[in-house]
């Protein structure tokens, strides 16, 4: 749907600047690997450029050939083309810079393409080098535009030790102030080392590292805490699991961000990282943040199931078992009362018995949570949503089903750059239709397009915005937020 309005008029409208949390560019792949190879070497340009043939490998199968090999439907013409400036906007960060008036964009922070996967490199000398080379040539492309776009670096996550040394590269060599974290990574069972490799994807194991994790990432959050980074997530989870079809690259595609997203949010919020790292604040990109508010309600509800106090209540030996025995009896099933004779009035003592080793029952024992205020706390403020612009499901974010009345963190993502966005033009004014049409208020808008995602990187860095265009309205935003924590 073309919207009604120019993103400018939109833009004119407002008393607040807009900042993109999550627009894309389309690195040029040749010129960018060659770029590579001069900043970092052949190993970095090879390398990247081995990254980039999954998509068009996978293409060159027929659906038969995909089915028997468990291979997904990539997205296949998946650049714009009819919209050529567009194209050249989406390859060109200058052009982009140029054009942010016209998108109605005052700052926008610019997440790769091509770099989206290079974190999962299995590799580990390989991955290195190419997401060193990348985050260099990355940088470069943005050097000179930084009052208004600012680029993500890859952060890879295989261990705390690469992505403390990335992190550290990349904020202090190359004014790294975003940063895309690895997640959800595949760590293959030892038995599977010799398994052909086109089978032994399917023996992997993913690593969500918050909770039951190969390593300890404790250090990576602190690191991020003394380096001002605010932990960003983009990962996908297309091709894995059941989002593996063969011939239809929608079933695939939908929800799979979201799905990364709630596996990584589940793992940070349940293995205590929020409680133990109360300052820092930790964004998932480009799933919407319907599944964010659905999360919240479902971790609730689950406490007050599986918390202290909810499996205390499932104890199996509160069973009052002469009690049990008398109403089968009272409703005469003979059978029951047999075999519960049999059992000493335990229905299933065998099973009762069994916890699976866990040293703590409760399965929030790392939250340590003890009253209300904990859940806004540990999950309504550290948490960020990345919200595209057309989605409906937007609105949940300020509305008042959600648990204790929470306002969750959207923020607007442009996602410029994708298919999904077939026109630069769209995005602002779709956003807007939430307030035109009545289903957020202007102050909800103001939170989804600026206040947000002033508070994710400003909480995180407070000289994120100097020197920016919108430094002085993202000053005012960050000293309200802090009078609002004093007053608390």
């Amino acid at each position: 749907m073309s919207p009604h309005r120019s993103p400018a008029d939109v833009r004119a409208g407002l008393k607040h600047p807009i900042v993109d949390g999550d627009g894309h560019w389309v690195e040029y792949n040749p010129v960018f690997a060659e770029r590579m190879r001069k900043a970092a070497g052949d190993k970095a340009a090879d390398g990247f450029l081995a990254s980039q043939r999954r998509i068009p490998d996978a293409l060159t199968l027929s659906v038969a050939e995909r089915q028997q090999r468990g291979v997904a439907m990539e997205g296949y013409w998946s650049r714009q083309s009819t919209n050529t400036r567009d194209r050249a906007t989406a390859m060109m960060p200058r052009m982009l810079y140029d054009r942010l008036d016209e998108l109605g964009l005052d700052f926008a922070i610019i997440y790769p393409t091509a770099g989206l996967g290079i974190h999962r490199i299995a590799d580990d000398e390989t991955r290195h080098a190419v997401v060193r080379g990348y985050n260099i040539v990355s940088a470069d492309f943005f050097a000179k535009l930084s009052d208004r776009l600012t680029p993500a670096a890859v952060i890879p996550m295989h261990t705390p030790e690469e992505a403390i040394a990335e992190l550290e590269f990349c904020t202090k060599q190359l004014g790294t102030k975003v940063a895309m974290f690895g997640s959800n990574i595949a760590r293959r069972a030892p038995a599977a080392e010799k398994i052909d490799p086109a089978l032994a994807r399917y023996t992997v194991a993913f690593d969500h590292i918050g909770i039951d994790s190969a390593h300890n990432y404790d250090a990576v959050w602190q690191k991020c805490r003394e380096l001002g980074i605010a932990p960003t997530f983009h990962t996908g989870g297309r091709s894995f699991g059941m989002r593996n079809s063969p011939s239809n690259f929608t079933f695939n595609h939908i929800g799979h961000f979201a799905a990364a997203g709630h596996a990584v949010a589940k793992a940070l919020f349940l293995g205590g990282v929020t409680r133990r790292f109360p300052d820092v604040r930790f964004a998932f990109l480009e799933g919407g943040v319907g599944w964010g508010c659905q999360l919240f309600a479902d971790l609730i509800e689950h406490w007050e199931r599986r918390g202290k106090d909810g499996i205390a209540y499932m104890d199996p030996s509160k069973l009052d078992r002469k009690l049990l025995k008398s109403l089968v009896d009272k409703y005469g099933y003979d059978d029951y009362a047999a075999e519960l004779g049999r059992r000493d009035g335990w229905p299933s003592k065998e099973e009762d018995e069994l916890t699976g080793g866990v040293p703590e029952l409760d399965d929030y024992a790392a939250c340590k949570i003890t009253r209300k205020e904990d859940w806004i706390d540990l999950y309504a403020k550290p948490f960020y949503f990345g919200c595209e612009a057309d989605d409906r499901m937007n609105v949940t974010a300020f509305g008042k089903a959600n648990p204790f009345g929470a306002r969750i963190n959207a923020i607007f993502s442009s996602d410029i750059g994708h298919f999904d966005v077939p026109n630069m033009l769209h995005p602002v004014p779709e956003a807007h239709e939430l307030v035109e049409d009545g289903f957020i208020t202007a102050d909800d808008f103001r939170d989804f397009t600026f206040a947000n995602a002033v508070r994710l990187w400003g909480t995180q860095n407070p000289r994120f915005f100097e020197g920016t265009v919108v430094a002085k309205e993202a000053a005012a935003v960050l000293k309200s937020a802090q009078a609002r924590a004093a007053a608390e």
